[in-house]
Order: C-alpha cells, then structure tokens, then sequence
C-alpha cells in the first residue's frame, strides 16, 4: 500500500475538530484506500474497533434506498459514551444525503469523514446545508514522490519519470504496471468508462456519448493550449460531429466536476488581476491520455510536462494560473498566502534562443517574486539573475 502522508496528515491535524471531513477527486486516486490508512492510525492510537463505523456505498452490500435508512444504519451503530468515527464512501449514491450528514453531524460523538467523485457534492444544497461546518482536502492521483516510492530504491528516475507519463500515476495503475505493464490500458478503460458514464452521463442525462468523448480528446490533444467552446464545436462540425457551443460548454462543465479536466484562468501579471478569457486546460491523470489518443500521445512532451507541474502546484495548494505579461505568456502563476511564484516548463533550454524565450517573459514581470525555469536538462542548478533553472525531477522531489 503506497502510504499518502501529505493527505493523512491533514486528517489527522482535523481528528476530533467540529468539521466535517470532505475527501474529493475522482474515482480510484486512492480516496478509499487513505480512509484504510487513517483507520490503521486510529486503531495505533487506541481508537477501539467498535468506534469505527465505515460504510462503502460502492459496495452492492450496502444498499440504502433513501438517507433516513443509512441514517439509522449508522445511528445503531454508534457507542453512546465513546467519540464515533465514520466513514462515509462515495455519499453522493445516496438520494439527500446531505440530511444524513447534517443529521450526523449535530450528535456530539461523531467524527464525520466522506468521499465523493463529482464535484456536485459541495455545490446546491449540501454547500448550503453545511455552509461553514466542513473542510475539503481535494486528493489527486500519485505525487511523483509517492509514485517513485512503490520502486525499488535503485531505479533510474528519468526512465520512471517517462513512464509516470505514459501509465499515468492512479495507484491501482502502478500495481498493474508492475505485473504486467499489458494490463494497464483496460484498467485504465475501465475506470475512464465509469467516469464518462456514472459521473457525468448518467448524472447530467447526456445521450450522446460520441459527443462527449469528441470533446474530451480535443481537450486532451490541445492540454495547455487555449482553448475556446467555439473553436471545439467548429472542429467538431468540420468531423461530421455538428454540435453548438452551449452543447461543448455544458460537455466541459461535466468533464470538470467529473475531475478528469481542471480550467486554468488567466492572469495580468502586471495588472495583477484575472482575465475573463484564455484559459488553458490540464487533465487530471495522464494515463487517460495516452489510453485515449495511443500513439498521438507522446507528440507534445513540452505540454504533458507543463500537466506534471500543474499538478504538483495544486498538490502543495497553491492556486494556479496562466500568466500574460505583455504579449508574453508565462506558463504558470502560482498564488499562496506568501505571494505569487512563477514558473516556466521547458523540455530543455540547452538552445540558446529558447533559454532567451524562456526568461524573456519572466524578466518582463516588474517585480520580485520568485521565479522559475523547470526542464529536464540535468545541469547543475544555474541563476540567471535571480531566476533559477532547476531540473524538474529535483524540483518534483524536492518537497
């Protein structure tokens, strides 16, 4: 079991604290599996077996009609004198189940921890419901850290990194992949079915699959690049596959709260403000990619880095922009509460004019942020006044 410490430790920071617990991101990036881990914390921590109550709502076992039976399901099972721990996986499959939470929630005893794979889960009513009672840890699929550490020790990280690109990084992935690289591609099938049919289909009442699969390829092809609703439906139409703008927008609105896609907003880095348009989208897994485009995957290595460094970003909870400086692009504005930080990704920036390119935009920022060139040249780390060249794997590494 690949341990997930950076998501155990923010459990284990929010134990027995008056919040409910909201575990999202999308299906098999190891939601239930960090539920295990936690649980093992517990029970060191002398946490008895009978206040832990876990309920899968994936498990064809565990089948409530309506959120009053899993209410009193799990009210019969709570230890009147003892702090209750609860697990709840996948709440959304069952109908309100906000009121069982909210129900839950107001008894003294109960620690509430959830999961869920759409992105609906903390909009609507539940947001309202439990406006200010609860915190989301939005989990991703393996860090290259977590992924390196299911190796041994002795393995050459620039052939794993390239590997982390192709099979992508959902635990279950790295398993296979170690048995048998062959099986990755129809796990991978799998679980993307699931997604496009359970999460988005079934839950938006989407009939046109073809559709909807046209616009996720054209997404994935185009990771990175600015993207508009127009230019996918124009596409589109051009392959017989006529559909509006509306259409496209609503395909994309699904394909966020699925969490297979994340839109990435603009930013004026000398206005310091957000723009309203060109924004640029990324994909939460890159073994998706590959499953779903086969051998035009690999033809764009500069962007699937620029996808790797996205996600780190948002890993160490930095909220994540594009950057327009000028008429120059910097691929990442990255925001926390010391400030901004900004990034460009670059194979490799051995050639004169695209190290040029590459520091032209950062050095046109008008102030004094950090700043970055990540590639995976493995030079020695170089400053170039101020702005430092890391090797990406040592930057992946480095927190």
């Amino acid at each position: 079991m690949i341990q997930r410490e950076a998501y155990l430790q923010q459990l284990i920071n929010f134990k027995d604290i008056k919040l409910i617990k909201i575990i999202t991101g999308i299906r098999r990036c190891g939601k239930s599996t960090l539920f295990d881990i936690y649980i093992d914390y517990l029970k060191s921590q002398n946490i008895g077996k009978e206040q832990i109550i876990q309920v899968n709502l994936e498990n064809p076992d565990m089948k409530f009609n309506d959120y009053m039976e899993l209410y009193n399901y799990i009210k019969e099972k709570m230890i009147k004198d003892k702090m209750n721990y609860i697990f709840i996986d996948e709440v959304q499959n069952v109908p309100n189940f906000q009121k069982a939470v909210d129900g839950l929630f107001i008894k003294e005893n109960a620690d509430i921890y959830i999961t869920g794979s759409n992105a609906y889960l903390l909009s609507g009513e539940l947001a309202t419901l439990l406006s200010g009672r609860y915190i989301e840890i939005k989990m991703l699929p393996l860090s290259f850290k977590e992924y390196l550490s299911a190796f041994d020790s002795k393995i050459d990280k620039n052939e794993k990194l390239l590997e982390y690109f192709k099979y992508g990084a959902l635990p279950q992935t790295v398993e296979l992949y170690k048995i048998n690289p062959d099986l990755v591609d129809s796990y991978l099938d799998g679980v993307l079915s699931t997604v496009v049919y359970k999460d988005i289909m079934m839950r938006k009442n989407i009939n046109n699959r073809l559709i909807l699969e046209s616009v996720l390829k054209y997404i994935f092809s185009n990771i990175g690049s600015q993207i508009t609703t127009k230019k996918i439906s124009d596409t589109l139409t051009s392959m017989n596959r006529a559909t509006s703008n509306h259409t496209v927008e609503n395909y994309i609105s699904a394909l966020l709260e699925a969490y297979l896609i994340y839109k990435v907003d603009r930013f004026d880095i000398r206005g310091k403000n957000v723009l309203s348009s060109g924004y640029k989208y990324y994909m939460v897994d890159l073994g998706f990619r590959n499953h779903l485009l086969g051998k035009k995957a690999g033809q764009d290595m500069g962007h699937i880095l620029e996808n790797i460094v996205y996600l780190e970003l948002l890993r160490r909870n930095y909220k994540v922009y594009t950057g327009k400086v000028d008429n120059l692009e910097v691929d990442f504005v990255a925001e926390n509460k010391e400030g901004l930080e900004y990034y460009q990704v670059a194979l490799t920036t051995r050639n004169e004019e695209t190290l040029e390119r590459e520091l032209r935009s950062l050095q046109r920022t008008g102030d004094f942020y950090p700043k970055y060139i990540l590639t995976m040249d493995n030079d020695l780390d170089t400053d170039y006044n101020g702005i430092k060249k890391i090797n990406v794997i040592d930057w992946l590494l480095g927190k």
